[in-house]
């Protein structure tokens, strides 16, 4: 997977960009609030995925125009490819110069890994970044996985809305006819949910200890849990209708509690991703540095498992990483993303320009100079 070249106009505060990078490390560089966080995300958008910053897609559009333009030319499963996306008050895209119904239909077309500041909170926030961050790895992992979660949100939606309208009504007859056949679609759409991220924890959680492993100098060990609201210990060798069974009676147990809050208290979409460090919960005990690298440390197994299954290396997409690392830790990053196309962002380049065959771009004032 390569970024060949990159075309942006009217996004953010950048001023219309044409970029050609290298092959390997990519190193954008000027003061803070210049745009280069801008410059990642716009690459980013090109998975399919939402900003990583959490802004909506009208807030892409720069101030005055109407309008966003980006064009990517790029390399994956052995071709040039070519993908657009244009921004209004959402997205839409073509790959090869074929409309798609939405942006996130690139998913899997094109893959990348992104690490911010903000993504600390994949530890240090509660369960829903992590199970953001499960669900979001997994639809580059498997596109399809996209369309499980939104029959499960679907679902949810429709039997929340159900909910609050009988905590309001009086006459309670039938409650539990119409609640039954939503518990049902919950538990089937929601038994899918559980699977994917159970399969997917097993393999990601191996391969970011090994990672962590490296950042810490085998001094610590990182361990990742998934913590189920099932009533019985699930694994992923579990069969679906056991899955499914559990899920169910789950939610039937809950259904007063359900009734009485108005919202559905009891599903994949309550359930947590657990990541220790030497045995303790790195979210309640990590110092700012543990948690830093278990982040790092995700994202990058994250990148590998891409590559296994995938057969193509993601592009990572580092966004002031490097300046809170030690020596040690950005030695080993550097040594592991080696052939890797990388963008990089950071105040001083002087550290990064010790790699061999990297490339610099400088930018000022939402230019590149």
């Amino acid at each position: 997977m390569r970024v060949n070249r990159l075309q942006l106009a009217n996004y953010r505060n950048l001023s219309p960009i044409v970029l050609e990078p290298g092959p390997r490390v990519n190193v954008i560089w000027g003061e803070n609030a210049q745009g280069k966080t801008n410059l990642l995300e716009a690459i980013w958008l090109f998975t399919g995925g939402k900003s990583f910053r959490g802004s909506r897609d009208s807030e892409l559009v720069a101030f005055g125009e109407t309008e966003s333009s980006l064009i990517m030319d790029f390399n994956a499963q052995d071709r040039d490819q070519q993908a657009s996306l244009s921004i209004r008050s959402h997205r839409s895209a073509s790959l090869n110069g074929i409309p798609l119904n939405s942006a996130s239909q690139l998913a899997g077309r094109f893959c990348g890994i992104v690490f911010s500041p903000a993504h600390l909170t994949l530890v240090k926030g509660g369960p829903e970044e992590r199970r953001r961050f499960l669900d979001a790895a997994y639809c580059q992992l498997r596109p399809g996985y996209l369309k499980s979660l939104a029959e499960y949100n679907r679902a949810l939606a429709q039997r929340n809305t159900l909910l609050k309208n009988l905590r309001s009504c009086r006459d309670t007859s039938g409650t539990g006819e119409l609640l039954d056949v939503w518990d049902q679609r919950l538990a089937q759409s929601g038994c899918r949910l559980i699977q994917a991220r159970l399969r997917y924890i097993s393999k990601l959680g191996p391969a970011a200890a090994e990672i962590y492993r490296g950042l810490s100098g085998g001094r610590e060990e990182l361990v990742l849990d998934y913590q189920s609201v099932l009533p019985e210990p699930v694994g992923e060798e579990m069969p679906a209708s056991q899955i499914a069974s559990l899920l169910y009676r789950a939610i039937r147990d809950a259904r007063d509690a359900d009734l009485a809050a108005g919202f559905t208290t009891i599903g994949p979409h309550r359930e947590d991703m657990k990541v220790s460090i030497a045995g303790l919960s790195a979210r309640m005990f990590g110092s700012q540095g543990q948690q830093r690298s278990a982040v790092l440390a995700l994202k990058m197994a994250e990148a590998t498992l891409l590559r296994e299954v995938t057969g193509e290396q993601p592009v990572a997409l580092l966004d002031d990483v490097m300046s809170e690392l030690d020596q040690s830790r950005q030695d080993y990053i550097l040594n592991h993303i080696g052939d890797w196309q990388v963008f990089v962002t950071c105040c001083d380049p002087d550290a990064l320009r010790r790699l061999a065959g990297g490339r610099e771009f400088h930018m000022k004032q939402g230019r590149l100079i």
